[in-house]
């Protein structure tokens, strides 16, 4: 997938590709967030496109600032002509029905929602919110149709990935909606921008379509699996990171913990790449992707909180003791991403009074 990537003419970090795999592997809901123009849409696409045999298996929606509520997505009954149930224009119905059938139990199918924060997610994607836990059918209407059933399930065969842009537009994502996906953050390095004003070429999305379908049905499998990572480092940095989170009450809960220890599992067991993550790198991940982008609010709020994290991202209390956030600390850090992102998330705490993790 990297190579295949690679090959389109689109940037991105194998570590980064690594991460998004790993991630809807682990969690079947992802998030992209970061700066427009960064590339989220098109990973998406690009990692999509690759994986499955025709378009029908792809949906891809921008979400609109008037959405307030589910029928931009699952349609509605028509409450004057009985029997009739109007689909959205949008196909995301009619991709879940197909994603349903039995007959394409394995194949992949990826709902792609741009700009997810254009209106209030809860608005429109709390039946999806509540069925991913509950594992229940959303109830769409009491007719019968041959088009349309009465509930709608979200099979395991279905990927959603939703990106998000943070400026005076948009909406906040409440700790609901962050807790149930992995949260990528898309940034642009200094290398990457130069590599990309030198040697900058044409772009060509197309070359990547289908060329990994055979491993479609691979993929399925490997996101079914429950197993779940079992080292001791992993134990200890989460029991860590817990105690001193709870103690300025800003700890994690049982799903957050479990989906963690899944994705050290996939990270650890379907790297298949010459330069492997070392597990320190897939610790340094999760955190970054399941702990840190709950956290919003105050100067005064979070202060204790970024520092408590800060100090657990360094090893050996004499260190964790006597460095404190800095940007020229951060290379020194055992947890590289965790501690560059809290870094930047105290700096703007300082600066304006108010900090998140989405950033514009």
């Amino acid at each position: 997938m990297i190579s295949l990537i690679s090959e389109t003419g689109l940037l991105y970090s194998p570590d980064l590709i690594k991460r998004f795999a790993f991630s809807l592997m682990s969690k079947r809901f992802l998030i992209l967030s970061g700066l427009a123009g960064s590339g989220k849409t098109q990973l998406a696409l690009a990692f999509a496109n690759a994986l499955i045999e025709d378009d029908s298996q792809l949906c891809v929606v921008p979400v609109g600032a008037d959405w307030t509520n589910r029928e931009p997505l699952l349609g509605f009954p028509n409450a004057l002509q009985e029997g009739l149930y109007v689909k959205p224009e949008s196909g995301v119905l009619d991709l879940l029905i197909e994603a349903n059938k039995q007959e394409n139990k394995a194949k992949p199918y990826f709902l792609v929602l741009d700009e997810m924060n254009m209106s209030y997610v809860e608005r429109y994607f709390a039946d999806f919110l509540s069925s991913m836990e509950s594992h229940k059918a959303i109830p769409l209407w009491k007719g019968t149709s041959d088009d349309v059933p009465q509930t709608i399930g979200l099979p395991s065969n279905l990927f959603i990935v939703g990106t998000i842009n943070v400026d005076e537009t948009t909406y906040m994502f409440s700790p609901k909606v962050l807790d149930r996906a992995n949260v990528i953050e898309f940034k642009i390095s200094l290398d990457e921008m130069e590599r990309f004003l030198i040697d900058m070429k044409p772009i060509d999305r197309d070359s990547i379509n289908h060329k990994a379908a055979d491993m479609g049905a691979s993929f399925v499998c490997i996101a079914e699996s429950k197993d779940l990572a079992d080292d001791k480092e992993i134990k200890e940095t989460l029991t860590s990171f817990f105690k001193n989170l709870k103690s300025v009450n800003s700890e994690f809960g049982y799903r957050s913990a479990t989906e963690i220890y899944r994705f050290a599992h996939h990270a650890q067991k379907n790297d298949d790449t010459e330069t492997k993550m070392t597990l320190a790198e897939i610790v340094d991940c999760a955190i970054v992707q399941k702990l840190l982008p709950k956290l919003h609010g105050s100067r005064k709020k979070l202060d204790k909180t970024l520092n408590t994290l800060w100090r657990e991202c360094f090893e050996g209390d004499a260190q964790k003791e006597t460095t404190g956030i800095s940007p020229d600390q951060v290379d020194k850090a055992k947890y590289k991403l965790t501690a560059d992102k809290i870094q930047r998330m105290y700096e703007a705490a300082m600066v304006n009074g108010f900090t998140s993790f989405s950033e514009a």
